[in-house]
């Protein structure tokens, strides 16, 4: 039985990651990649990198599809684009361009350390209102809130 750490492993022997720099070299270009944040809209309203998209993973394949509701033409008109995938840690976002590659997306990376690691690296994000986050709040709302019932049983 595979456990995350497994899936991710795995997927990680398809999907290329760029660091919070690379993307910022990247976001300066004439052409700056597509931002794809795959966290929950909640997540997303808290902190995100500006100019990012919000689809949440659970719908991602959906939203990379014609013909369904939850279709994103940004995504499924471009498989061609450039696609920086974002998550809060790097995780989800792996797990997400691994999909969109087997979906036939020829250029999408995952941000290493996701969100959390761009806010280290004291890069710009903003919340729902397009006001900014700044360093320990942004931190904030960030963290990972694991209950303890949600702790492995000791």
């Amino acid at each position: 039985m595979k456990r995350y750490a497994d899936l991710l492993a795995d997927a990680l022997q398809r999907v290329r990651e760029i660091q919070p720099w690379d993307l910022t070299r990247q976001l300066a270009r004439d052409r700056p990649p597509l931002l794809l944040d795959v966290r929950e809209p909640a997540e997303f309203a808290l902190a995100r990198i500006p100019g990012s998209i919000n689809v949440p993973r659970g719908v991602l394949e959906q939203a990379c599809e014609w013909d369904f509701e939850e279709t994103v033409p940004e995504l499924a008109g471009r498989k061609e684009r450039p696609i920086v995938v974002v998550c809060r840690s790097g995780n989800r976002s792996i797990l997400a361009a691994d999909v969109m590659q087997q979906l036939g997306f020829s250029d999408v990376v995952s941000l290493k350390t996701g969100v959390r690691g761009w806010n280290d690296f004291e890069q710009p994000l903003v919340d729902a209102e397009g006001r900014a986050v700044e360093g320990d709040d942004g931190e904030c709302r960030l963290m990972p809130h694991v209950r303890p019932q949600q702790q492995r049983p000791r």
